[in-house]
């Protein structure tokens, strides 16, 4: 096994990766490192001939329990974010999991070639680097790009969801986008803003907050009825043109996936923080998706689609913050101007004129950049 200077060495965790690969097949192999995310994996590019493999390595030790099933709030608090959350921690058994049912619907998550779940590291097939977010920079037409992400979550959307995702020897529960999950995401903001910029929340503020947010967590449980990959965004997607149909989406990092309101998925990608998605875009897809969705009541699922939205440009201006302060990525406070556009499309909804009033009394304008 070659390993190029560039991967970082940590003797403990390098003897148990050459281990890993040496069992698999896999020790002839050059390694290649790959960029980070915002997450504590860390991914290699295996090299073989002609042939390449993705290497995902996620240390169980880095992440806080995962939430069990059957957790009470109480204990899901005592477990730590992940599991208020209902993260999978970076779990392998998870990304198995949720790799095989999306495959099972005809979608195109990596193949599994090897895994272990106790270690954190699995070899995956490489669907190459052709994200959307990098192929409508080289200018591509966006449009086939995001008619075949509708129509990826269209399947999702229409599958039968079991509580137990189960594929190759490893199972993972697919657990409700809940209240107090949805709770956790948007408290992120009133958490690190004031960390991020002049901003304090009093008592009666964060009440207040507190009572807007209550009936829409209340609808986001009540209806969380689909396979929520929630990540679903122009960076963890790969165009894959020779396949067919939905088949051509390249899906990437859906190991944290929930059962939530179908309108999670479609926020995450129209109201992405790394790229701007038009209005025209953003109306397309949401046609297209009601079109196909006759059963729906379309001002109803609207509705629901900017509430929910807006709750989760909130949590990622929260999570943008936390990178920020805490972890010092400063990189991530440049996305931050393009999500308080996509909020404000949101507030232009008038079900949601006491969100959009508390955050003009709370919010000011300079602070919101």
């Amino acid at each position: 096994m070659v390993v190029s200077k560039d991967v970082p060495l940590n003797p403990e965790r390098e003897a148990a990766k050459a281990a890993f690969l040496e069992a698999h097949g896999f020790g002839d192999v050059r390694r290649q490192p790959l960029g980070g995310d915002a997450s504590t994996r860390s991914y290699e590019r295996l090299h073989r001939g002609e042939q390449s493999f993705i290497f995902m390595d996620q240390p169980p030790s880095l992440e806080t329990a995962p939430c069990p099933p059957d957790a009470t709030p109480e204990q899901r608090a005592a477990l730590g974010f992940n599991a208020l959350y209902r993260l999978a921690a970076g779990r392998v058994d998870a990304f198995v999991a949720c790799a095989g049912w999306l495959k099972a619907q005809g979608l195109s998550a990596p193949k599994v070639l090897a895994a272990d779940a106790a270690t954190g590291l699995a070899v995956l097939e490489d669907l190459g680097d052709d994200l959307y977010a990098r192929v409508i920079e080289a200018g591509s037409d966006e449009g086939p790009l995001y008619d075949a992400a509708i129509d990826g979550l269209l399947i999702m959307h229409a599958a039968p969801t079991p509580k137990v995702l189960s594929y190759d020897g490893s199972s993972w529960p697919l657990l409700t986008y809940d209240g107090l999950a949805l709770k956790t995401a948007h408290d992120l903001f009133v958490e690190w803003q004031p960390k991020f910029r002049d901003v304090t929340f009093d008592a009666a503020a964060l009440a207040e907050w507190e009572a807007i947010w209550a009936p829409i967590r209340a609808k986001g449980e009540a209806e969380a009825t689909v396979f929520c990959h929630r990540d679903y965004h122009a960076e963890n997607l790969i165009w894959l043109p020779e396949r067919q149909g939905a088949a051509r989406v390249g899906m990437l990092d859906f190991q944290d996936a929930v059962l939530a309101h179908p309108a999670w998925d479609l926020s995450m990608l129209l109201h992405d923080a790394r790229r701007t998605v038009s209005p025209e875009r953003e109306a397309a897809c949401l046609d297209r998706y009601l079109a196909a969705r006759t059963e729906l009541d379309r001002t109803a699922f609207l509705a629901d689609y900017h509430a929910l939205g807006a709750l989760n440009i909130i949590r990622i201006l929260g999570i943008f913050a936390r990178l920020v302060t805490r972890d010092g990525k400063p990189r991530y406070a440049d996305f931050i101007p393009r999500l308080w556009v996509y909020l404000d499309v949101c507030f232009a909804d008038p079900a949601l004129a006491d969100l959009k009033a508390w955050f003009d009394a709370h919010v000011p304008l300079e602070t919101r950049r």
